[in-house]
C-alpha cells in the first residue's frame, strides 16, 4: 500500500515553468512504477507521462513530450515532474498515480494505476 500527495501546483504566465512533487508513503516505493495525468474541466483524465519502477524508462504524452520531465528520486520517496515551455493548454488539474499491478513497466493508461494522489492545480496564462 503507497498513499501519495502532490505539491507544486500554481499559476504561472505561459513560457514558464512549474515542478511538480509527488510524495509517498508506505514501503515498496521502488515496486511501483509512477506516472502523472491530468484532467481539464470537461475533458477525460489523460495520460502525461510515466517513470519505470527502476527509473530506467520514461515515456511522455505526444503533447508534453520535449517538455516535461518526469524522474524520482527513491531515497525521498518522490517523483518529480518538470514542466518547461508551459502552455495555456496544460492548464489542469494533475494527479500522480503508482501501480505495482500491470504487466507494463510504463502503463499509460489510468485502470492500470492502483493509487492516486488528491491533485495539484496548474493554472497557465496567456
Amino acid at each position: 500500500q503507497v498513499q501519495l500527495v502532490e505539491s507544486g501546483g500554481g499559476l504561472v504566465q505561459a513560457g514558464g515553468s512549474l515542478r511538480l512533487s509527488c510524495a509517498a508513503s508506505g514501503r515498496s516505493f521502488t515496486s511501483y512504477a509512477v506516472g502523472w495525468f491530468r484532467q481539464a474541466p470537461g475533458k477525460e483524465r489523460e495520460f502525461v507521462a510515466v517513470i519505470s519502477r527502476g527509473g530506467g524508462t520514461t515515456n511522455y504524452a505526444d503533447s508534453v513530450k520535449g517538455r516535461f520531465t518526469i524522474s524520482r528520486d527513491n531515497a525521498k520517496n518522490t517523483v518529480y515532474l518538470q514542466m518547461d515551455s508551459l502552455k495555456p493548454d496544460d492548464t489542469a488539474v494533475y494527479y500522480c498515480a503508482a501501480d505495482r499491478t500491470s504487466r507494463s513497466g510504463t502503463p499509460r493508461i489510468p485502470e492500470d494505476y492502483d493509487y492516486w494522489g488528491q491533485g495539484a492545480q496548474v493554472t497557465v496564462s496567456s
